[in-house]
């Protein structure tokens, strides 16, 4: 039995006869009427068969729906109403605020990998919050010392070689100037200790001040040194109470190293609830592994000499790049961030609370799901409209002839693989995993990999299917870039 292409509810001058709709009763084994409210009239971009008696299958062309990613990708691109590239975001987060927490080294000890991972990690959920609608407070103390040092717009455009600069900067000055070292917010360990006190949750044992948390098998904390002297625990109270005060977030996130599940999310939370703080539930900590075989010294400095001395190997392509020195550094640092939050490692699948043994021959290669071949398949992409000049500019969507894609599955793959990226986003909020982004970055470079020989733009004769592929790739282009942004990778259009 053929059953009519899905339809849509129509006015009920529309409607025709009740017997006009014949549908089965998969029960009963018999055609039944359809009632007119659910009367549907045909979409042209979808169709419908009746399978079995249990099974209605839904078909969309492939013309209509690669038009109605492609347009949508690019309003959302170049015609939003923000003027921002905004394909992937959402507002789901909208009117609410976060606070987090990232690398926050003690200057005091040696800067090692675990504040760069956090940095990688922090860097990602602060883009991902931004992308879902919600406003985002970065906060990164650097060993609880009261001067803040740094530049919120450095932050933002290359997270790791900032903080690593302040870093140096806050060391240096440690050492000259004592008023650097003042502890942080005073006043507000001290409100802390006597909210306790208050509370009857505080004792003394030899003059120093304990806050009992057996009952969670916790022991006894330490909130007070006898000699006066605070202590981690005690600052970290008071700054989330300070942060409270000074932000009223709706969640404050932590992105701190999974060895500090003990002192962190259970100590510190439990503490703040235990001062009957409502917002106490809105903390949260994302945690993660260790990093193994990598020392800092050798992470950014050394990664872009190294990466820079792989590029010379290639005499004619390096001379032809015009800044061969900053390509080298961000080629190196996209494949410290990738290795950081892939999906799979050694062929297992990983998440990032796993620890990783980091590989540095992987890290420099161009083969395989790495940093390198990423910003690759990126920078090939955006050659695409240098190398067809003669196919620009293009005309407006609704010019372009999205049939003439459909003779290639890879077309067809491409848009359905694009659409998926509003998916991604959204589940990479709930599960706090960048991997999720990264699989999906590698996955679409691939798809384009397998397009490059059958859906072929310079040398093709009919223009408009040229242009038609022209603007796949675009639209390819974009929704990649949109992927590498929200892993703070910055965007190279040569290599």
């Amino acid at each position: 039995m053929s059953h009519p292409s899905l339809l849509c509810p129509t006015s009920p001058e529309q409607t025709p006869p009740l017997n006009s709709l014949l549908g089965v009763d998969y029960e009963k084994g018999v055609d039944f009427t359809v009632p007119s409210r659910f009367r549907f009239r045909k979409l042209t971009y979808s169709q419908a068969r009746l399978e079995d008696v249990r099974s209605l299958l839904f078909h969309c062309p492939a013309a209509s729906l690669i038009r109605h990613v492609l347009n949508q990708i690019h309003t959302l691109t170049y015609d939003s109403p923000s003027g921002k590239p905004c394909y992937g975001t959402n507002t789901t987060g909208a009117g609410k605020k976060l606070v987090i927490e990232y690398s926050s080294p003690n200057v005091a000890k040696s800067f090692h990998v675990g504040h760069l991972r956090s940095t990688i990690i922090g860097a990602f959920l602060a883009n991902l919050y931004r992308t879902c609608g919600w406003e985002v407070v970065s906060m990164n103390y650097l060993g609880d010392w009261g001067t803040q040092y740094g530049s919120k717009e450095q932050l933002s455009q290359d997270p790791i070689k900032h903080l690593y600069d302040v870093y140096v900067k806050v060391s240096k000055d440690a050492d000259t100037d004592p008023d650097v070292k003042s502890e942080v917010g005073k006043e507000w360990m001290d409100t802390a200790i006597e909210r306790l006190d208050q509370l009857g949750l505080i004792s003394d044992a030899n003059g120093a001040k304990l806050v009992d948390l057996e009952k969670w098998k916790l022991g006894k904390a330490v909130l007070r040194n006898a000699d006066g002297t605070s202590i981690y625990l005690t600052r970290d109270t008071a700054g989330a109470i300070e942060r409270w005060e000074k932000y009223r977030f709706d969640k404050m996130i932590y992105v701190v190293a999974s060895q500090q599940d003990l002192h962190l999310a259970r100590k510190i939370f439990q503490i703040l609830k235990l001062m009957d703080f409502a917002w106490a539930g809105r903390l949260e900590h994302v945690n993660y592994g260790l990093v193994l075989g990598m020392s800092t010294r050798k992470g950014t400095a050394e990664t872009a000499s190294v990466m820079h001395e792989q590029m010379k190997r290639n005499e004619e392509k390096y001379n032809s790049i015009e800044d061969p020195e900053y390509i080298s550094q961000e080629v190196g640092i996209t494949g410290i961030k990738i290795q950081d939050m892939a999906a799979k490692r050694y062929g297992f699948r990983v998440k990032r609370i796993n620890n990783y043994t980091f590989n540095w021959d992987r890290m420099l290669s161009f083969e395989g799901d790495t940093g390198p071949y990423l910003q690759y398949a990126h920078v090939r992409l955006t050659s695409m409209e240098r190398k067809n000049p003669e196919l620009l500019p293009l005309p407006p969507p609704s010019q372009i002839d999205t049939s003439l894609l459909v003779e290639s599955g890879h077309a067809r793959d491409i848009a359905i693989l694009l659409g998926s990226y509003l998916d991604v986003v959204k589940t990479a909020l709930k599960t706090h995993e960048p991997s999720g982004v990264v699989t999906f970055a590698f996955r679409r470079a691939h798809a384009i990999s397998s397009a490059w020989e059958t859906l072929v733009v310079k040398g093709e004769n009919d223009l408009d299917k040229a242009r038609a592929r022209l603007w796949l790739y675009v639209c390819a282009r974009d929704v990649l870039g949109a992927a590498m942004r929200l892993l703070s990778i910055r965007l190279l259009e040569r290599m």
